[in-house]
């Protein structure tokens, strides 16, 4: 993994200016309590560190901003979603393989 690339904090206030990147973005949502979204956390770190500057890998905690999960009709957690253009273009739910996230990443390129 390239050295200081993590997945970026996505917020509530935040949200919206990180979607609408002119790369792809891949949003973790997330919470402490979960267990399968401990399995995924370094899967989604090892993206952020193999697409830095191909893409964006953010990470939100849900017991921390309520506004965008509600938004996304968010109830089982984690939920990953990749955006592009600002736009939701894939949806997975639960802890997947890594390659699963990678295609959909790739997709959206």
């Amino acid at each position: 993994m390239a050295a200081g690339s993590h997945a970026v904090e996505a917020t509530d206030a935040n949200f919206d200016e990180l979607i609408n990147s002119d790369k792809p973005v891949l949003v973790d949502f997330w919470a402490e309590w979960c267990g399968p979204c401990k399995m995924i956390g370094p899967v989604v770190e090892q993206l952020a560190g193999e697409y830095e500057g191909k893409a964006v890998v953010a990470k939100m905690d849900v017991d921390q901003n309520a506004r965008i999960p509600a938004q996304f009709g968010i109830r089982s957690i984690p939920t990953l979603m990749v955006f592009k253009n600002g736009q939701m273009v894939e949806k997975v739910v639960g802890a997947v393989p890594k390659n699963v996230l990678e295609q959909k990443l790739q997709a959206a390129m």
